[in-house]
């Protein structure tokens, strides 16, 4: 049944022979059952260790969906409302502002819970030639700064989500969707409903559950061997990438500042039980972590027309946006073989995933590569593994 899942090397190998990646490691589940799983390449070109089941990956933007789970958790145990505001929780994101080319001005209504959730919120991440994107980038700036001239951050993750509450929004919150700071802003309302880090909360009740073992927002010194080294394509080949970004350390020990947008390490293997519970509703084995309809609500369309106008990657062509992750609305403008209703999310470093709920399959791609979360690459596996089930 499986056997043009083949199809998926040559695909793989094609990029690593053309240097475009060192290493990869790609898995097929359906249903229950892992039907497809090989590594690829190099984990670390230069010290000659192999891509395998043990290699521990940074996942970046595939943390969010993580935290995602995370609040889904206190949701379905009636501690807050998606409509409640943040305000509530962080209350230096009461009477937020607005700044853009009109100047500042007070936002149209505050955040909620819900805008975190959806990218709706307006809070930006740094970067870019945005002005508000410019007073939240001096923030975050200053939290690299600390880290990497002392070893020690600034702020903790809720002080640090406190002192973005003090800088201007992109637009009103509701308004439009933008890629922004929002997951790590909910990391620190999981600590506050909770009250436990964000990684505590996270390992009682998800990597732990899970047996979500190498799974973490740092590696211990005995499995820092394992960590794949990053890479960037530049004109002289690939070569190694040595730069942190978003206020991400260097792994090697617990940070104060615990990122739910982007903070997490973790294995495939893993990855794959977390995927495998959502494929099977919020239970793997006999171990429940989320509610059917929780996972059923996580990968629902949340946007509205005007919110969709803005939601305009070209990854994200035929796509409408759930709990942090992109949702298949339309297969035909989006150019996949997929069932409406697939989604999933990646991260800036390639380490992708995605879920087609109508055939209980998921598809993991991982890879250590900057700039390549969602690529022509995955979509071509993409649509080489649905033809195949």
């Amino acid at each position: 049944m499986y056997e043009n899942l083949r199809y998926l090397e040559p695909v793989i190998q094609g990029q690593i022979d053309a240097d475009c990646v060192a290493g990869a490691r790609i898995s097929v589940i359906h249903g229950d059952e892992k039907v497809y799983g090989k590594s690829f390449g190099m984990a670390d070109k230069e010290k000659g260790i192999e891509m395998s089941e043990k290699t521990l990956f940074r996942l970046f933007s595939l943390t969010k969906p993580v935290t995602a789970a995370a609040a889904m958790i206190l949701f379905e145990r009636g501690l807050f409302e998606l409509r409640y505001p943040l305000k509530w929780y962080l209350p230096t994101f009461e009477k937020p502002t607005v700044l853009d080319e009109k100047g500042l001005r007070p936002a149209e209504r505050d955040i909620t819970i819900r805008d975190l959730l959806t990218m709706t919120s307006g809070i930006p991440y740094p970067g870019g030639g945005d002005l508000a994107m410019g007073k939240m980038g001096q923030l975050w700036g200053e939290q690299s700064y600390k880290y990497e001239t002392t070893g020690k951050s600034l702020y903790n993750t809720k002080d640090f989500a406190l002192e973005m509450g003090k800088r201007p929004l992109m637009f009103s919150p509701g308004e439009k969707w933008d890629y922004g700071a929002s997951a790590d802003v909910l990391g620190a309302v999981i600590e506050v409903i909770s009250g436990k880090k964000l990684s505590e909360f996270m390992k009682e009740e998800i990597f732990e559950p899970l047996g979500m073992n190498d799974t973490g927002f740092y590696v211990p010194e005995d499995k820092y061997d394992r960590l794949a080294q990053v890479y960037n394509r530049t004109d002289k080949g690939n070569e190694i990438f040595t730069e942190y970004s978003l206020c991400l350390t260097d792994y090697k020990k617990p940070p104060l500042f615990e990122s739910g947008g982007a903070g997490l390490a973790s294995t495939m293997e893993d990855y794959e039980k977390f995927a495998r519970m959502l494929i099977n509703g919020g239970t793997l084995g006999n171990t429940r972590i989320l509610g059917r309809k929780t996972v059923d609500m996580m990968r629902t369309n949340f946007l509205n027309e005007a919110q969709m106008a803005s939601l305009n990657w070209d990854s994200m062509t035929g796509h409408g946006y759930g709990t942090l992750m992109r949702v298949l609305t339309d297969k035909t403008a989006a150019g996949f073989n997929a069932s409406e209703g697939e989604y999933g999310w990646d991260g800036w470093l390639g380490c992708y995933f995605s879920i087609d709920p109508a055939e209980k399959t998921a598809m993991l791609y991982f890879i250590q590569q900057t700039n390549s979360g969602c690529t022509d690459t995955v979509r071509k596996l993409q649509n080489i593994i649905r033809a195949a089930l």
